[in-house]
């Protein structure tokens, strides 16, 4: 047994099977992929990577399994069920791009698919056929998807899984802001397997007495969003990021499936090598684009805009139109509206006292917060729609409203 020192959890053990997947080349790369991309350059601290995230998620579904265990409700489940639980656990992160997310929003694949050549082949698949048995790769992988038919899924993939809940605690912890306080104890222990009120079939859900406790994570999982992830520094760093790498994607410089192979600063060093722009040494300098304007989605009307997010050769366009209509070179100017409807959603369902099970879904549930409708409300409230431009440049606010409305760039 390994001991790994962690400043979240103290001290996480890893047993001999585990220690061999850490030990892969695959698994190793973590180490230089920071969780929260370009948040250090606001958050000093927030150069935790991946790979400790890893960790601590595979540390949680171990406590989660023996509290389930305990309580006997790991019965006539296949004997290697946990450990390929805990294996998806830990390698639920290895197919991410360099500075975390940022790539997924230009349209490259989510990590979750690229995972599955990483997972299922080559030397970590090796080492799950040695030590779990044949299958255990795929069954892993289905599990970090959401495509498994394992009532353990929802620990990994899910409305409420550990994922979340290890993420919210570090990334506060790291970034030194007090948003990420979740009753953790109580969460794991209100987890448990219900019968889907729909289905019929086991699922991971949770006993009425921890709705308090998902209160927590709901509102530390909002807070996180205003004013770490979409903070307005970190919003126009990964906009020029986006643009940067989007145009060597487009020029043939890199192409899309070396991505995932590459580190945070192995991709900065080959994109200088291959594709230089003012854009590298603006980030490495932290010379960002400033705020041009800005708009809640609050202020908007459902779906205004939305385009933003999901039509990135629109985005584009409508950039260089206006890059020069305000005399400025291209990506200059750069439009960003983040996008993540499920960013606060909320489907699992509830054990209630008197033994009956419903679902937490649009309507809530009797004598608690409208958890899902406070979600979609708090959504709106943290998504805004901004224009970054380099210092000196100014939009007007007309400009930007027709630009919203209208199918396409003037020149189309």
């Amino acid at each position: 047994m390994t001991i790994v020192r962690d400043p979240l959890w103290n001290n996480i053990p890893l047993d001999a099977d585990a220690m061999r997947l850490v030990d892969t080349a695959v698994f190793q790369r973590l180490r230089y992929v920071r969780q929260l991309g370009l948040a250090f350059l606001v958050y000093p601290g927030a150069t935790h990577s991946r790979f400790e995230h890893a960790l601590g998620t595979y540390h949680l579904a171990g406590r989660t399994l023996a509290l389930l265990r305990e309580r006997g409700e790991l019965a006539r489940l296949p004997a290697d069920e946990c450990a390929v639980v805990r294996a998806a656990a830990l390698l639920h992160d290895v197919g991410h791009y360099p500075f975390s997310h940022a790539l997924e929003e230009i349209g490259a694949l989510h990590h979750e698919v690229v995972a599955r050549l990483l997972i299922t082949e080559g030397e970590v698949a090796d080492v799950l056929s040695s030590t779990i048995g044949p299958t255990a790769a795929a069954r892993a992988h289905a599990i970090i998807c959401g495509e498994s038919d394992s009532p353990r899924q929802g620990l990994i993939s899910g409305s409420l899984d550990l994922d979340k809940i290890e993420y919210l605690k570090r990334d506060a912890l790291m970034c030194g802001v007090p948003y990420g306080e979740i009753d953790v104890e109580r969460l794991l222990h209100s987890l448990t397997i219900v019968e889907d009120p729909a289905t019929g079939a086991p699922v991971v859900g949770l006993v009425e007495k921890g709705l308090a406790a998902l209160e927590s994570l709901l509102f530390a999982k909002y807070q996180m969003y205003r004013n770490v992830y979409w903070h307005h520094a970190v919003r126009s760093a990964t906009a020029m990021y986006k643009r940067l790498v989007d145009e060597a994607l487009r020029s043939g410089a890199i192409e899309e499936r070396e991505l995932a192979g590459f580190t945070d600063e192995g991709l900065l060093h080959r994109l200088e090598e291959r594709a230089p722009s003012s854009l590298i040494p603006a980030l490495r300098n932290r010379r960002l684009h400033k705020r041009a304007f800005e708009l809640s989605a609050t202020e908007l009307e459902a779906g205004r805009g939305d385009w933003i997010a999901g039509d990135r050769e629109r985005v584009i366009a409508a950039e260089d139109e206006l890059a020069r209509e305000l005399g400025v070179a291209p990506g200059a100017v750069l439009l960003d509206y983040p996008e993540k409807p499920r960013m606060l959603g909320l489907d699992l369902p509830v054990r209630m006292k008197g033994g009956e099970v419903r679902r937490l879904g649009a309507r809530g549930l009797p004598a608690a917060i409208n958890l899902p409708l406070l979600s979609q409300e708090l959504y709106e409230s943290t998504r805004v729609m901004r224009v970054f431009a380099v210092e000196g440049v100014k939009v007007e606010r007309e400009r930007v409203m027709e630009l919203l409305d209208s199918k396409g760039p003037r020149f189309f």
